[in-house]
């Protein structure tokens, strides 16, 4: 059992989401960034999909009632068992009673915790993920909420000491495909998309990541009818400023996708932060 002393800014429990429905209007959600959270069960020795917890700039901080194997990933955050500092990126034993802190990352937004029996919420549809734009799974955590703990029993070895990521880029370059409505947009709106900085406006979250920047012109008016939307899109509104589209995205949507980003660019997008810079390349 885990007991949440402080939340941070938002924490949620997320495994892999919920394909397969988005034709009833539901979105796939689960970890924004699917990279960091397979990595962090592998490390512990779950099943990729089991469920975790996405912190969104640290700040949180979790009591272990009974003891436990976790491990942190995604965006390296300064990690504490009862006052002792610890790395990210492998495996990590929290005594019984022991008081895990989560600092402010030092870069990118998203951090994950799994731990070794997985978090053990409702299914809901197949997944106990947290979706923030439809309210499907638990609410996102407060003080005082309990999580349980499923068993460790059949899990694989824990094998591995530590397993070295890349440092996230402090300008990522995201590759995109174009369409598949950039024959909406002019040319030379095709090549602002391909060569100019981007920055990611604070009013993001795990629906879409907001973009100031030059604006996407387009060679037809009006608006389509609402057509299936996919995570990775980056649809464009009337002001012309992209929005990449995460994992609570819409399943449908009536403005043009311009490009939509290719699957491990995904990952990188759920790590900008507000203020940091993004540029795309085909």
């Amino acid at each position: 059992m885990i007991e949440v002393v402080r939340s941070g800014p938002l924490a949620t429990v997320q495994d892999l989401g919920r394909p397969g429905h988005a034709h009833l209007g539901v979105p796939r959600s689960g970890a924004a960034d699917e990279r960091a959270l397979r990595l962090a069960n592998r490390l512990v020795g779950n099943p990729e999909g089991a469920a975790g917890v996405e912190f969104t700039f640290g700040g949180a901080a979790l009591r272990f009632q009974g003891h436990a194997w976790i491990a942190v990933t995604g965006a390296p955050v300064p990690l504490c068992v009862n006052g002792r500092e610890y790395g990210t990126n492998a495996p990590c034993h929290v005594p019984d009673g022991a008081l895990v802190e989560f600092g402010t990352p030092s870069s990118g937004l998203r951090s994950y915790l799994a731990v070794r029996g997985g978090v053990e919420t409702e299914l809901i549809l197949g997944s106990r993920s947290t979706d923030l734009l439809s309210g499907l799974g638990p609410a996102p955590l407060s003080p005082g909420d309990r999580l349980a703990l499923g068993s460790s029993e059949g899990l694989a070895d824990i094998a591995v000491d530590i397993a070295p990521t890349p440092p996230l880029a402090e300008t990522p370059v995201l590759r995109i495909l174009p369409g598949p409505r950039d024959d909406w947009f002019t040319e030379d709106a095709l090549a602002t998309l391909t060569s100019a900085t981007f920055e990611v406006s604070p009013d993001s979250n795990r629906v879409g990541v907001r973009l100031n920047g030059p604006p996407l012109a387009r060679v037809r008016d009006g608006e389509l009818g609402s057509e299936g939307m996919v995570t990775g899109s980056l649809q464009v509104p009337p002001n012309g400023l992209p929005i990449i589209f995460l994992a609570d995205h819409p399943t449908t949507g009536g403005y043009p996708v311009v490009a939509v980003l290719a699957s491990s660019a995904v990952n990188d997008a759920a790590q900008l932060r507000p203020g940091q810079h993004v540029r795309f390349r085909t």
